[in-house]
């Protein structure tokens, strides 16, 4: 369950009068014209109400085929076309044929542990020595950092890839060159006009870069460079009897959960990564994988939800509360001792990373409400929270509000701080020009997130210069939080086989929305709490006594969720998705 409402009347363009939910959103029908979907049902033979979804979409008849079976061969794009392939193909060739070690050194989040891993399993299959270094979130923060760069290159490497960091890394990556050290940068993130000193930056979004392919996440970047890398090593005879080509679609689960956890859209080759990677992770092939699955008590096939909030958040752990690299070794080993060992750790530091979520959540909420607040952005700084934290309880924030949030951790006069934004808010360019304004120590990002450090003494003028830059973007009117609906339906038609046919425009994510469905006019027989968090309740339909259950996710000390604690034998109208009674843990 997403909402709640009171009966209404009916106002133009808004779903069943709701000007103002629970929530305090307005339910609004998703755009799309009915007699596109009702020829797209009529030509390829399709319920009538995928037809509806994909016309609501924006996906017209020619591309609905490829939609409801998107096939890598017919996406994957051509990796030579992003500038700087070329030059990182080549000088990774000649790394594996001179027997160079090859060091990776990758974000501390899911994108970077699963492109992290994904070129350690490459290099291992053509016989290349590797180091793994995933830096500490709270001694060295983000992206490449000089100390981290020279011990590489006393270690004797002489070639490291950065991957999901790196574009904006100026003064280390400079530092590595004058030292010898050759960099390649795998990266996905917003870049400046000036790129760093490195042998390539191959990065879609360059400011340089034609590539439609912006909306990649950094191991779909990984992924192509391992495309093209092994297309070489195959012209240049490395494989043959004693070394055997490897079939690089095996390592498409890691692509799958680094694609989804980055929360990037699952459309074009996006949308055939992870519906490709998806079946693999339900193989269970990756040892790393399935310890996490197993650990987590999930039974049924994978998909986009356990890869987004019950694997991905386990991957996440260590980087957010333990040790950085577990997340990344987990994926990269075979050795079933290890595998075990790290996936039980992941799994403990997971635990302890959601209490103390919890804990800075709620200090988060009450600062928020005792402060006025900009209509633009939720901003919340103190001492004492935990850095590994901040992004989570951002997002929290973002989905409370409505609205952007930025939080940040303060530690010795310097503010660690992560923000989450919403779709028509880019928040990444917005921290970039902070930077370059110099209101930061460091910082960069994408659209809907973004990672700074910042003085303590800098705290209020970056506030008010976040305020000012992502208020441009809405003009004059006011940030009225909407919520897109595909429907209505009753309770009685909620069947298994609606669920099937709904189950055809997966996997759902970002610009693919799962589809969300109005239950009007029902009646709350029961609510109860599930756990610390959650609730659980029984609608009935009061014509013909039909019965639907639900839970609504996090919802405990929520508006939506005092409205369902309190509410009993009046009509409502509920919002939500419609799944099977399947338990799946959850985050």
């Amino acid at each position: 369950m997403d909402d709640g409402a009171g009966g209404a009347n009916t106002f133009a363009g808004v779903v069943l009068g709701v000007e103002g939910s629970v929530c305090g959103r307005r339910w609004r029908l998703r755009n799309g014209d009915a007699r596109a979907g009702e020829l797209i049902a009529e030509r390829l033979g399709v319920p009538e109400v995928v037809g509806r979804l994909l016309a609501q979409r924006g996906i017209d008849l020619d591309h609905a085929p490829g939609f409801l079976a998107p096939r890598l061969r017919d996406q994957l794009p051509d990796p030579s076309h992003l500038r700087g392939m070329e030059a990182a193909v080549t000088r990774l060739v000649r790394a594996v044929h001179d027997g160079e070690s090859i060091g990776i050194f990758g974000d501390y989040d899911v994108d970077g542990a699963t492109s992290a891993a994904l070129l350690t399993r490459f290099f291992a299959a053509t016989g290349t020595r590797t180091r793994l270094y995933i830096p500490d979130r709270v001694r060295e923060g983000y992206g490449p950092n000089t100390p981290a760069l020279l011990s590489l290159r006393e270690e004797g490497v002489r070639v490291v890839v950065t991957v999901d960091c790196g574009t904006t890394a100026h003064l280390p990556l400079n530092d590595a060159a004058e030292a010898g050290l050759e960099v390649i940068v795998i990266d996905h993130h917003v870049a400046e006009p000036l790129l760093p000193r490195a042998v390539a930056v191959v990065n879609p979004n360059r400011l340089d870069e034609s590539s439609p392919h912006g909306g990649l996440a950094a191991v779909g970047v990984a992924f192509l460079l391992v495309v093209a890398l092994n297309r070489e090593l195959r012209r240049g005879g490395w494989y043959g009897a004693a070394r055997t080509e490897p079939d690089l679609f095996q390592w498409l689960d890691l692509v799958a959960l680094g694609t989804v956890c980055d929360v990037v859209p699952l459309a074009g080759v996006n949308r055939a990564l992870v519906a490709q990677g998806t079946k693999v992770a339900r193989r269970c092939d990756n040892p790393g994988l399935a310890a996490l699955a197993a650990v987590a008590g999930i039974s049924e096939p994978i998909d986009t939800y356990h890869l987004g909030f019950v694997l991905g958040p386990r991957v996440n752990a260590g980087g957010r509360v333990g040790a950085a690299d577990l997340g990344a070794r987990l994926l990269a080993t075979d050795d079933p001792v290890v595998v075990a060992e790290l996936a039980a750790r992941l799994d403990a530091y997971n635990r302890e990373r959601r209490d103390i979520e919890a804990r800075t959540l709620a200090a988060a909420i009450a600062m928020v409400e005792e402060a006025p607040q900009s209509p633009v952005l939720v901003f919340a700084a103190a001492e004492n929270w935990h850095p590994g934290v901040i992004g989570i309880v951002a997002a929290r924030l973002k989905e409370r509000y409505e609205r952007p949030a930025c939080v940040v951790a303060l530690a010795d006069g310097i503010g660690r701080g992560s923000g989450r934004s919403v779709a028509g808010l880019p928040l990444g360019p917005a921290v970039i020009a902070a930077r370059q304004a110099g209101l930061l120590i460091n910082g960069g990002g994408h659209a809907m997130a973004a990672g700074f450090t910042v003085a303590a003494e800098k705290l209020g003028a970056l506030e008010s210069f976040l305020v000012e830059r992502l208020g441009d973007g809405i003009g004059t009117e006011p940030l009225v939080p909407e919520l897109r609906m595909d429907g209505t339906l009753s309770i009685a038609a909620a069947q298994s086989e609606l669920i099937d046919h709904i189950g055809r425009l997966a996997p759902f994510g970002a610009a693919n929305p799962e589809p969300r469905f109005i239950f009007p006019c029902v009646r709350l027989l029961h609510a109860e709490a599930v756990g610390t968090s959650h609730l659980r309740c029984t609608l009935a339909d009061p014509l013909d006594n039909a019965r639907l259950r639900g839970i609504a996710f996090r919802a405990a000390g929520t508006p939506l969720g005092q409205f369902l604690a309190e509410t009993r034998g009046v009509a409502i109208h509920i919002a939500g998705h419609l799944r099977r009674d399947n338990w799946r843990g959850g985050d």
